[in-house]
């Protein structure tokens, strides 16, 4: 059993794609980010190059995956307890990796979080909680806004910028070009608008389809337009586009600190899934021993 780590990103597609796309709902943030550096190359999230990994199990078959796009933290799929605790030992040990915090499960996160700490001495607090939602049976609002839906266009480009920078803003999300996640998004029409009498009032953005799974995201309305119902309509209207073209696992997060929207889209249809953690390390001096690697 062991980790393997490469900056070479067809060759972690290629070893651990088959793994991920097995599980497509829980794996999805590290399949959409993958794609993504598919799609636009391995600057996408940042200047330095990105890092990948795989653990394989005593049978030889893949059974976790990581990433690391800097500067954000390390991004894993679910993990065992021993491979958690490896990858930690391996991260440590090489010091190349800035790591600044962890992004996964609970439960992973929570293991890799408490064996870094032993290892670097470093503190690991709570940023954010998110809960991962499956779509259900969709339940549009009754009585819908006025207004109505439509698939964003490049001559919406300079208000889509606006209100993403003001969604960076308020949720602390969004660090890389907003303008790129933009272009990204209009590049395979991943950007729904709820329109009234002409004039966008919100937005509900959505992923490429990967494995038959689609991921709904940045949901924003301009906050003068807020409390009118329009967020979720947008949302309810890429939701049942998605599953209308056949997507089979349509998804989003929401932080669990924001009760307005768990019990916006509950109400539209999705249930919870699993939480995700999202923690920062604060560093501390200390050896990282030598004993215990992995072989």
């Amino acid at each position: 059993m062991a980790w393997t780590v490469t900056y070479d990103l067809e060759e972690f597609r290629v070893a651990a794609g088959g793994f991920l796309r097995t599980h497509p709902a829980r794996n999805t943030t590290l399949l959409t980010v993958v794609s993504s550096l598919t799609v636009a190359g391995s600057g996408r999230y940042g200047d330095e190059p990105p890092v990948y990994g795989w653990w394989t199990g005593e049978g030889g078959a893949v059974e976790g995956a990581f990433l690391c796009t800097p500067p954000y933290p390390p991004l894993l799929s679910a993990l065992s307890g021993e491979a958690s605790r490896a990858l930690a030992r391996i991260l440590a040990r090489d010091g190349e990796l800035k790591v600044t915090g962890v992004n996964a499960g609970r439960e992973t996160a929570e293991t890799f979080a408490t064996a870094w700490e032993d290892l670097t001495g470093a503190v690991a607090t709570v940023e954010q909680t998110h809960r991962l939602y499956r779509l259900d049976a969709l339940t549009p609002p009754d009585p819908a806004p006025p207004g109505r839906p439509r698939i964003a266009t490049t001559a919406d480009r300079d208000l889509l910028i606006t209100w993403y920078e003001g969604f960076a803003r308020e949720t602390g999300a969004l660090r890389d070009d907003v303008a790129a996640q933009v272009d990204d998004k209009l590049g395979h029409d991943g950007i729904t608008v709820w329109e009234l009498d002409g004039r966008p009032v919100a937005c509900a953005g959505i992923s490429r389809t990967i494995a038959g799974m689609a991921r709904v995201s940045l949901v924003y309305t301009p906050p003068e337009l807020r409390g009118r119902g329009y967020a979720g309509a947008a949302t309810a209207a890429v939701s049942g586009a998605a599953r209308a073209a056949g997507v089979q696992e349509v998804l989003l997060f929401t932080d669990l600190d924001n009760p307005t929207s768990n019990a916006l889209y509950q109400r539209l249809g999705y249930r919870p899934l699993e939480d995700h953690l999202l923690l920062s390390f604060i560093a501390a001096e200390r050896t990282v021993p030598e004993q215990g690697h992995p072989s």
